[in-house]
């Protein structure tokens, strides 16, 4: 499967974006679709995972500032971010994965929250 981000880029503090993660094939048969982000000199952490059945998990620095949704016919996930923090800045990868856990991931996306 091939993934694809966009929708990252440079945003106030306070700010939000909307990220996008389009795969190559359908996501409905894809068990669980998730957001992760690296900072620099960091290792690459989960943010939100979303699987088949809707279910969905955060992070506690995404929880209730952070919403992870999919829409199946369009085969996207979709991360938005309100209330941006500089600590917020990473490159935000998209996984796909079954239920191995193993990643196929996407090429990132940078989030910069600067002012």
């Amino acid at each position: 499967v091939q993934l694809v981000e966009s929708g990252g880029g440079l945003v106030q503090p306070g700010g939000s974006l909307r990220l996008s993660c389009t795969a190559s094939v359908s996501i409905s048969n894809i068990y669980a679709m998730s957001w992760y982000r690296q900072a620099p000199g960091k290792q690459r952490d989960l943010v939100a995972r979303i699987t088949n059945s809707g279910n969905t998990n955060y992070s506690n620095s995404a929880k209730g500032r952070f919403t992870i949704s999919r829409d199946n016919a369009k085969n996207t996930v979709y991360l938005q971010m309100n209330s941006l923090q500089p600590e917020d800045t990473a490159v935000y990868f998209c996984c796909a994965a079954q239920t191995n856990g193993i990643c196929n991931w996407g090429q990132g996306t940078q989030v910069t929250v600067s002012s």
